[in-house]
């Protein structure tokens, strides 16, 4: 008998053998030290005669089943005991109440709510506990063969699954155990092992096909969960509704609240209906009750986890009979099953959708807020691919009970936040992981197929599966009218191009966007995803070796000195963020943008673009078409060439600072030696090819400077003497050149004949000849306004002392 009733009752009422018999406790099947008497006595109850049948008296069944009362009633019956009813009511209560179970019910029972503890453990690595709910789990398995019961599945499925995540530990995880997790551990590994080796042939039947083996364990509790009686099912809406009426107020304990509906869940099997509504109530008062810390608990994240599976596989079961969608009509009383509509099926108000996107939310606050650098933030992520499954099996449910025609109607807006969250979870990574995130996430969904897009097939290319995958996706949702959804679906479209090389697409699609208009009327998270695919999009013009587009793409965000808070990384000041809009900037941490790499990208563009530039501008010729000169890289080589004693470079910037040095000295081989030497290019899936374009960007832009540096000092240049000087092909040297001439940045011609570059000085100016005009023409400007101020211009006094100020200044 339960301690918690034991006190309410005389000893003459616990005399008889029977009341004995049916106060079997949990307590007494997990006893370790069980022996031969206790055998025979577990052996009586699984018989016929320990059912209470009609002839015996009522105040013995009122004992036995106040002795065993579970569920619903739990708290009921302890208010009942304090306002000391009448016996006559008890009786009365408890016929209607009563519900027997057999030993093998019971037993099967305990083993599951193991199996359950057990996997939660698994999830979190919490290998102490976990050993030892192993241990009652198999001392409960000792007695189910001695009952003749056999393995059961649930138990089979434990074992395979555990097998499997002590499979996947690595040995550096294994030693970063304490003295005490790593015996458990082994422990457990030992004897999981074991267990596999003498049952490979059913171990090879579940990892053969999981489903089909998980859907005769369905089959299996069904066949032995009898359905609740009416008294029971009244008792459970009773408690639905006193939990639903107190919900939200104030000193109020939730964790009971929880542990009541953990109990109704059990007493609402084998009624679809009622578990449904204690699931639509469970659930969300688990997220609620975690709302005031900075992350959900793991063991509460597994539950919910587990919970939202079980409600999944209960809605697909009785999908004909019962939908669960946002835009059901209320009932009157809870409780009180809906109208069927014309197809006979019946529309429960709730949203499945809500609670995954929940779940997603809690998985992204605990990697927000568990440091990236522990093993534990690897562990947490692998939830990851748990969170997809669920998304792709909300978004089968969905397309299930949702018209293709209806995808882009209100109806369907709950479909696209779905897939919006499916989105989210595949677009910042690269070919090789979204196949694998796919193929994981379908595991489990075997026989089931997508109306959006299929699963990946072994014959499928897979860059071309994945570019369809992203498009049909963000096709989805670029027909819905909540535009916050266009705009999401839109940049992570580019991101993903940018991310996997395709620059073209990602140009084309951020130009006819027109984003870049209206991002700074978006919200922050929206605003952060916008700076985020534009800096991938100049990571990839420079990994296409397009200089000019990676620098004007990257130099606004590369020179602001918010860098972190811009995309969403943290704070450059020290303090944590306090606010909720700096919360909401910021992104895990495996989303993070190499900060490093970004500059060393940015800066390396730069030199390649402006050493030529200044060394053309040193030269004293007059130019017509000038690039935008980028301040920042020119006072950082400024600061860096004033230094008395320059040491030898430590960082990433010091090194492109002596690469530039030495190709402004035309010391081109010494200059990419220094870039070479910079490790953070192994970051790059391609870093060979990487530093092979960029050998070549420094011949082409050490012949540019050299030409630059030298045009006053030759008459004619040989094209064989620069392609040996160069270590460029004949046909290069004569492409660049006759690119310089057409872009009007030097003055010569081409000899095809001797090949040779033949200079011209004609109307070439010295650094003299430029400083005389320049003041001849400032000159000029100020006689002319003084004449229109003497000859009573129109034109204000304040605008003229600013212009005089201007010129005065130049």
């Amino acid at each position: 008998m339960s301690r918690f009733f034991a006190s309410g009752y005389s000893d003459s009422d616990l005399s008889s053998s029977d009341e004995e018999l049916l106060s079997t406790s949990e307590e007494e099947l997990i006893n370790s030290s069980a022996d031969e008497q206790e055998a025979e006595q577990d052996n009586d109850e699984s018989s016929d005669s320990v059912f209470a049948t009609e002839e015996e008296s009522d105040d013995s069944s009122d004992d036995d089943y106040g002795a065993r009362a579970r569920g619903p009633s739990y708290f009921l019956k302890s208010s009942f005991a304090k306002n000391n009813h009448s016996d006559e009511d008890s009786e009365s209560e408890g016929e209607g109440k009563k519900v027997v179970k057999s030993s093998k019910d019971k037993l099967l029972d305990e083993m599951r709510s193991l199996v359950d503890k057990i996997e939660i453990r698994r999830d979190v690595k919490e290998w102490i506990g976990l050993l030892a709910e192993f241990d009652k789990l198999n001392k409960l398995l000792t007695k189910a063969r001695q009952q003749n019961l056999g393995i059961p599945r649930l138990y089979i499925s434990m074992i395979a699954e555990l097998d499997s995540t002590i499979s996947e530990i690595g040995n550096e995880e294994i030693k970063a155990l304490k003295a005490d997790s790593s015996r458990a551990f082994n422990t457990t590994k030992q004897r999981t092992r074991r267990f596999v080796k003498e049952h490979a042939a059913a171990i090879e039947q579940y990892r053969a096909n999981p489903e089909a083996f998980e859907k005769e364990l369905d089959e299996q509790s069904e066949e032995s969960t009898p359905k609740p009686s009416k008294a029971l099912i009244d008792e459970l809406i009773t408690s639905l509704r006193t939990i639903q009426e107190t919900r939200g107020k104030k000193n109020v304990d939730r964790d009971e609240q929880i542990a009541t509906l953990e109990e109704l869940v059990q007493d609402a099997k084998g009624n679809d209906f009622h578990s449904i509504l204690v699931y639509l109530m469970l659930i969300p008062l688990r997220f609620e009750s975690s709302s005031l810390v900075q992350s959900m608990p793991i063991d509460q994240w597994t539950k919910a986890k587990n919970e939202i599976i079980a409600l999944l596989k209960i809605l697909e079961k009785v999908r004909n009979e019962y939908v669960v969608t946002e835009l059901a009509t209320a009932t009157d009383e809870l409780g009180q099953e809906p109208e069927a509509d014309k197809n006979g099926v019946k529309h429960i108000l709730g949203s499945v959708t809500a609670l995954v996107e929940r779940l997603d939310d809690e998985l992204t606050k605990s990697l927000q807020s568990t440091d990236p650098h522990a093993t534990e933030y690897v562990d947490r992520l692998k939830d990851q691919s748990t969170v997809y499954q669920l998304l792709l099996a909300n978004q089968l449910y969905l397309e299930s009970i949702i018209e293709p025609a209806a995808y882009s109607q209100k109806e369907g807006e709950q479909l696209a936040r779905v897939v919006l969250k499916r989105l989210e979870n595949l677009y910042y990574k690269p070919t090789k992981l979204i196949i694998i995130s796919e193929k994981v996430g379908w595991s489990k969904l075997t026989n089931k197929q997508s109306l959006i897009y299929p699963k990946f097939e072994e014959s499928d290319d897979e860059l071309e599966y994945c570019n369809g995958l992203i498009n049909h996706l963000s096709s989805l949702l670029y027909k819905q009218t909540n535009s916050i959804f266009r705009k999401k679906a839109m940049l992570c479209q580019i991101y993903y191009y940018s991310f996997n090389d395709q620059y073209y697409k990602a140009r084309d699609m951020f130009l006819m966007s027109h984003l870049q208009s209206t991002i700074h009327t978006s919200d922050i998270p929206l605003q952060v995803l916008f700076n985020r695919a534009l800096v991938q999009l100049g990571l990839c013009a420079f990994r296409a070796g397009l200089l000019t587009e990676s620098q004007q793409i990257l130099q606004e965000i590369c020179t602001s000195q918010k860098q972190k808070e811009l995309l969403g990384q943290g704070s450059n000041q020290r303090q944590q963020p306090a606010s909720q809009i700096d919360k909401q900037r910021l992104v895990p941490f495996h989303m993070h943008i190499n900060l490093e790499l970004l500059d060393c990208v940015y800066l390396t563009a730069s030199l390649l673009l402006e050493i030529p530039q200044i060394i053309q501008q040193s030269s004293g010729r007059k130019v017509s078409n000038k690039l935008q000169a980028t301040k920042s890289f020119r006072r950082t080589l400024d600061y860096y060439n004033r230094q008395v004693f320059i040491g030898p470079p430590e960082s990433t910037k010091d090194y492109i600072m002596r690469a530039a040095s030495s190709l402004q000295a035309g010391k081109w081989e010494q200059a990419i030696n220094f870039i070479s030497s910079i490790n953070i290019w192994s970051l790059f899936n391609n870093a060979t090819g990487i530093k092979e374009m960029l050998y070549e960007k420094f011949q082409t832009e050490g012949l540019r400077s050299y030409i630059f540096a030298n045009i006053f000092f030759y008459e004619k240049l040989s094209v064989k003497q620069l392609a040996s000087l160069f270590k460029l092909p004949e046909a290069k040297v004569l492409a660049v050149v006759s690119k310089m001439i057409y872009n009007d940045e030097i003055s010569a011609s081409l000899d095809q004949f001797n090949q040779s570059i033949d200079l011209s000085k004609d109307y070439e100016f010295s650094k003299l000849h430029e400083l005389a005009l320049s003041l001849a023409d400032r000159c000029q400007q100020l006689a002319e306004r003084n004449e229109r101020l003497a000859s009573g211009g129109h034109q204000s006094q304040s605008s003229n002392v600013k212009d005089q100020k201007k010129i005065y200044s130049k």
